[in-house]
C-alpha cells in the first residue's frame, strides 16, 4: 500500500453543502445550502477548491462540475444528533454522538446557576438566555462593569458561554471560571462547551477580542487522534482543535488563531517541518465572524482569501502528503436567522498517492474522514465510519 507520512485535515467551519434529509428535525428549511448562498454572493472566487473538485460533488448546488479535478471528492452526512462543532468534529474523528448534547432555548435552569454563582465566590450572573454573542455584550456590557458580575448566555447549539471586560476580570482568570463552570457542568448539564468570551472597549462600542477559549467535555468514545497517539505518530492542531476534543491525544498544538489567514500561515509554517502523523486545522472565522452574522459577502471574501493560501498549500506538498478539505457542520448565510444549519459537508483528498477525478458518491457519516486517516498510518480506530482507502489510493 502507498505509504503516507503526512496528513492534512482542513476543516472550513460551516461550509455546508445542502440540506440533509433531516434538516427539519433540527428546525431548518430544506433550501438551506451555505456553498450556494456563497456562489451568489459577491467576491467568492474558488479555483482551487474548484479543482480539487468542490463542484463536482454530488448535489453541491451551485457551480459548474470541471472535466478533470485533481482529487477524490465525496459529499458526507451527519449521522450524529446535532449540528455543532463538537459533534461536528467528534464524528470526523470517529465517535457518532446518538444522543444530543442538552440545549437551552429559555436559558439555563436557576438552581444550576446559584451552584455555578457560588463555586465562582458568589459572582452575579448577568442575562441567561439565547443571544448572539456581539449583542450581548451591547445590552449587557455596562451592567458587567457596574456590578462586576460575569455575563452568561447561550445559543441554539450546546454552549455555555462567559463573557466579561478584560479590563474587569483578566483573561487567565475568566478561562478560570470557565474551568470552574466545565467541572460542573457534566452528566444531564454536560453542555459541548463552555466558551470564554472575553472583550474590550467602552460602551456602546465593545468588541470581542480573539483571546476567546472553548472547553469542551472529554470526547466520549475513541477518536482518530487516538489511535495515531497510540502508535506514537504526530497529532498536531492548528486552531481550536484541542479545544475541541479537550487536549485528548493531541501532541503539539499552535493554539487559537487571530483569524483563519492565521491558522492558514501557521499550517504553511507546519508543512516547512519533517513530522510523521496528523496535522488538524480548523478554520472557525467562516461560522463566528461570517455565518452566524449572516455576512453573505464577507464570508464569500473570506472563503476566496482562504483560495488564495490554498494554492500555496498545494504548491509546498511532497509527495507522501495527504490533504483532507471538510465542514463541520452548515451556517447558511443567506437562511433565515442565526444558527447553524443542518447540512451535508464536502470531502476533497488529494495527493500524489490519491486517485483522481474519482467521484466517491455520498456517505452516510462524517466518520468516514477519520476511519481514511487512521488506515493511512495503519492505527485501529472502531468506529461507524468505514475508510475510503480501497477506493482513493491511486494506482
Amino acid at each position: 500500500m502507498k505509504k503516507f507520512k503526512r496528513a492534512f485535515v482542513l476543516v472550513l467551519d460551516s461550509f455546508g453543502i445542502g440540506a440533509e434529509p433531516d434538516c427539519g428535525d433540527f428546525g431548518d428549511a430544506d433550501t438551506v445550502n451555505t456553498c450556494r448562498s456563497l456562489f451568489k454572493g459577491k467576491n467568492f472566487h474558488v479555483p482551487n477548491l474548484e479543482k480539487l473538485g468542490l463542484f463536482n460533488i454530488d448535489g453541491v448546488g451551485c457551480g459548474e462540475p470541471i472535466k478533470a479535478p485533481l482529487g477524490s471528492f465525496a459529499r458526507l452526512r451527519e449521522l450524529s444528533r446535532g449540528k455543532d462543532t463538537t459533534t461536528g468534529h467528534w464524528e470526523m474523528a470517529g465517535i457518532v454522538s446518538e444522543r444530543p448534547m442538552p440545549t437551552y432555548p429559555n436559558g439555563f435552569p436557576q438552581d444550576l446557576l446559584d451552584t455555578i454563582s457560588k463555586a465562582w465566590g458568589g459572582k452575579k450572573i448577568l442575562c441567561n438566555k439565547p443571544y448572539s454573542g456581539t449583542q450581548v455584550i451591547k445590552d449587557y456590557g455596562r451592567e458587567q462593569k457596574e456590578t462586576g458580575g460575569l455575563i452568561v448566555y447561550t445559543s441554539a447549539d450546546s454552549v455555555f458561554q462567559v463573557a466579561a471586560h478584560e479590563d474587569d476580570v483578566p483573561v487567565e482568570q475568566l478561562y478560570e471560571y470557565c474551568r470552574i463552570a466545565r467541572k460542573i457542568l457534566q452528566g444531564e448539564h454536560g453542555v459541548g462547551r463552555v466558551i470564554a468570551r472575553p472583550y474590550v472597549g467602552t460602551y456602546p462600542n465593545f468588541t470581542r477580542t480573539p483571546r476567546r477559549h472553548d472547553f469542551s467535555l472529554d470526547p466520549t468514545g475513541d477518536t482518530m487522534l487516538d489511535a495515531l497517539h497510540r502508535k506514537g505518530l504526530d497529532t498536531i492542531g492548528v486552531g481550536k482543535i484541542s479545544d475541541i476534543f479537550a487536549g485528548r491525544s493531541v501532541s503539539r498544538t499552535l493554539g487559537i488563531n487571530k483569524d483563519n489567514r492565521d491558522g492558514m500561515e501557521k499550517t504553511l509554517r507546519v508543512m516547512d517541518e519533517d513530522f510523521t502523523g496528523l496535522c488538524f486545522v480548523n478554520l472557525v472565522d467562516f461560522d463566528m465572524v461570517y455565518g452566524h452574522r449572516r455576512n453573505i459577502d464577507g464570508y464569500a471574501k473570506a472563503m476566496t482569501d482562504f483560495d488564495v493560501q490554498l494554492g500555496t498549500f498545494l504548491s509546498k506538498m511532497r509527495d507522501d502528503d495527504v490533504l483532507m478539505v471538510t465542514a463541520d457542520h452548515g451556517c447558511d448565510p443567506g437562511a433565515a436567522g442565526t444558527d447553524h444549519t443542518r447540512e451535508y459537508v464536502p470531502l476533497l483528498i488529494y495527493g500524489k498517492g490519491i486517485k483522481a477525478g474519482n467521484n466517491l458518491g455520498t456517505y452516510p457519516t462524517f466518520a468516514m474522514l477519520g476511519a481514511t486517516i487512521s488506515g493511512m498510518f495503519g492505527a485501529d480506530l472502531q468506529t461507524k465510519g468505514e475508510s475510503l482507502l480501497p477506493r482513493i489510493l491511486a494506482d
